[in-house]
């Protein structure tokens, strides 16, 4: 019996030493609220004690600790200027991915380690990249950010000015780039073209409507601003009189190779370099694999020796052929502009209105339209203020052209405002007696539009 008690005195008594190695819950709540509530009210000088206790004993007791901490650490570094404390601020980054990995989105957490890194000058330019380089790599859904898009981009062709990267490394990042530029401004169109046309429709947006609508324009705003940072750190790099040279000298030997077959041949499309090597290589690639690529390729060279016709029918091809979406767009917005020089305007705006289905960042489809709608003026209508309403319609498509793509916001808000001064001021809708009406066009741009009540 005795010894039975001995027994259980002992397991009991190494059960509370084992407990005193690790820290119990109780423990935890306790550093947690001690934390929390510096850390709440701001007072971090006094909350730094307990979220090293935290992190040492508790790390994954609470996804608040991380939250609060980067808060805390940056504090530290931004508002205070303590240099010292930005190793902190990244531990805390990678501690929240280390012990919350559901809970944290990789792609996010890296790239702005990576940004911590290039905006405090840590490591060589070499390492810097390489940071951003597998944050893109491990997650490029979560790596969003648009500074952080540019300074990944940026830091390679530094790199190639080193002799660090080739010519053709800093393309394909080029090509990388851009495609997710174009995603991530394609996702935010098509968020606000519904709220564009409940607009248009009279109807008026709601408090949460209306501040999801201004998110949206300006993060497009943000992603057209990066585009354009982007586009001039490649340079000239990338201008005609490098880019023919540099595919002449490899053709022969990569004249087998399809994937730098579309590669140069869509880079020289891009750029509208004129050069014999364009339709050679639009032919070489027709033999090898009759695609897409090859034939709006091909479209383009008919179209640049003027066979309108013939080029129309290698579009036709690439688009039924097509299932990239950006690529489709750009093959949509060529057959467009066939149409639309040849005067066929109704059929032109099936094709653009197609290309913002492919593309909703295609700001330029809108911007066409509203050109056509402009040019169309004295055709539709039967009196001058018929005539003279088209322009609100031309100017409400300048307006979307600018709110889905930054890159040509300042041009679409010129052509806007200049419409709507040749449409019908108030004292012609006063005259007219006109307030309120609604004008149908007959002409091909049908629809109608509504005078505004004065």
């Amino acid at each position: 019996m005795k010894t039975k008690f001995i027994l259980l005195f002992t397991i009991a008594l190494l059960s509370v030493s084992a407990k005193s190695f690790a820290q119990a819950p109780d423990d935890c709540t306790i550093l947690m609220s001690y934390f929390t509530e510096q850390a709440k009210i701001k007072n971090y000088e006094a909350a730094l004690p307990h979220y090293e206790n935290l992190i040492k004993d508790c790390p994954n007791y609470n996804l608040a600790i991380y939250q609060y901490g980067i808060k805390m650490f940056e504090y530290f570094v931004e508002e205070k200027g303590d240099k010292s404390k930005i190793n902190n601020l990244i531990q805390a980054y990678q501690l929240r991915l280390q012990n919350f990995p559901e809970q944290t989105k990789e792609g996010d957490v890296l790239s702005t380690i990576a940004q911590i890194k290039f905006d405090n000058n840590i490591g060589s330019k070499a390492e810097q990249f390489k940071a951003y380089d597998e944050a893109f790599k491990k997650d490029p859904e979560n790596f969003t950010s648009g500074k952080s898009l540019y300074a990944y981009f940026s830091l390679a062709v530094d790199l190639f000015n080193d002799g660090q990267k080739d010519i053709q490394e800093i393309f394909d990042l080029y090509d990388i780039v851009i495609s997710k530029i174009d995603t991530e401004k394609n996702s935010l169109a098509s968020k606000l073209t519904p709220l564009m046309d409940k607009e248009e429709a009279g109807t008026a947006l709601s408090d949460k409507e209306q501040r999801a609508k201004d998110v949206y324009e300006n993060n497009l705003g943000v992603y057209a601003t990066v585009e354009e940072s982007v586009n001039g750190k490649l340079g000239q790099l990338a201008d005609c009189p490098n880019l023919i040279p540099l595919y002449e000298k490899d053709y022969e030997q990569k004249k087998n190779d399809i994937d730098w077959l579309k590669a140069a041949s869509n880079r020289l499309d891009a750029k509208d370099c004129e050069s014999p090597l364009s339709n050679k290589l639009a032919v070489r690639l027709h033999e090898l694999e009759p695609s897409s690529t090859s034939a709006y390729l091909l479209g383009k060279q008919a179209e640049a020796e003027g066979k309108a016709s013939k080029a129309l029918e290698y579009f036709n091809q690439a688009a039924d052929l097509e299932k990239d979406n950006s690529k489709k767009a750009r093959i949509y917005y060529s057959i467009a502009e066939n149409y639309r020089k040849k005067g066929s305007l109704g059929t032109a705006r099936n094709y653009y209105n197609k290309m913002l289905e492919a593309k909703p960042s295609a700001g330029i489809a809108y911007y066409k339209i509203g050109a056509m709608y402009s040019d169309s003026a004295n055709n539709c209508g039967t009196t001058v203020f018929e005539k003279r309403a088209m322009y609100w319609l031309a100017a409400d498509m300048m307006d979307k052209a600018a709110r889905v793509d930054g890159t040509i916001a300042s041009n679409a808000r010129a052509a806007a405002s200049s419409y709507r001064q040749r449409a019908p001021q108030a004292s012609d809708i006063f005259s007219e007696g006109m307030a309120g009406k609604t004008i149908k066009f007959n002409c091909w741009v049908g629809g109608s539009v509504r005078v505004p009540n004065l």
